[in-house]
């Protein structure tokens, strides 16, 4: 654990208390509604030295500890994107600190847009493999060994078991597909995404392949759950744009709340 993670941890455990966390949650575009569920305490990323906050719409840049379910969760209410800094390892000091609190899984959320007719806008996808088409990677410049990260299972399966038998409890359809990671903040044009699908992608995003590299790399198990807001483009007439990406991410949202509640409850 790096010498900023340590110094947070312990500025987090004075204000949040020293209750070990068991998850970790990470909460894409529209989806910070969740965390106001939580019963604990609500830290400004501003409040955490070298936490980086995120400034995308739509986000909420608070880390929140506390009960969800019955279960101890740290709640991350906005991600740092490649993006917005250029840095593919942007997420790496919250995860570390989320280690530190004592958590072994990791819940992530984003919004994304679909290729599949199957799975239109308004459902979920769980992610069951990913596509790094952005060719970055957050463990460039780690100097151990550590960096040779297996990938073979990078999303847990016994997680994802558990939410797919919720989904089907809770009557929520919940496809399992391949995320591809696209480095944004330009959408993708028609070409790429035609390009993506014949890679094996089934929908797109500018999230998450960063924090479950680095996930794996700490030791974390992984689960991860898209809110499909769009059809991707050239494959719809809708208009692609941040706006619409946030007025449809409630949408998906009422379903990705009990699907990590459910999860929860069996914790």
């Amino acid at each position: 654990m790096s010498k900023n993670a340590e110094a947070l941890t312990k500025v987090i455990r004075d204000r949040a208390g020293n209750a070990p966390v068991a998850v970790g949650l990470v909460l894409g575009s529209g989806l910070g509604h969740l965390a106001d569920a939580v019963d604990g305490v609500a830290i400004p990323y501003a409040d955490l030295p070298g936490f980086p906050g995120s400034a995308v719409s739509g986000h909420n840049p608070n880390l929140v500890i506390g009960d969800l379910e019955g279960t101890r969760v740290a709640v991350f209410g906005g991600r740092a994107h490649y993006y917005e800094s250029g840095r593919g390892d942007a997420m790496r000091l919250p995860l570390e600190v989320l280690k530190a609190l004592g958590a072994d899984r990791l819940i992530l959320t984003n919004a994304a847009g679909s290729m599949r007719p199957d799975i239109p806008p308004g459902d979920l996808m769980l992610l069951s493999d990913h596509i790094n088409f952005s060719g970055l990677n957050p463990l460039i410049g780690e100097p151990t060994d550590a960096r040779f990260v297996p990938m073979t299972a990078a999303y847990d399966a016994p997680i994802r078991a558990a939410l797919s038998e919720i989904a089907d409890e809770e009557g929520i359809p919940l496809n399992q597909g391949v995320y591809a990671w696209y480095s944004g903040p330009s959408f993708e044009t028609p070409a790429e995404i035609r390009a993506i699908r014949i890679l094996g992608a089934d929908a797109v995003g500018m999230s998450t392949v960063p924090e479950v590299i680095l996930a794996r790399f700490l030791g974390l198990r992984v689960a991860a759950i898209s809110s499909i807001t769009n059809m991707a483009a050239g494959l719809s007439d809708e208009s692609i744009s941040h706006e619409h990406t946030k007025a449809m991410a409630p949408v998906g949202a009422k379903k990705l709340e009990k699907l990590v509640r459910g999860y929860l409850t069996r914790d």
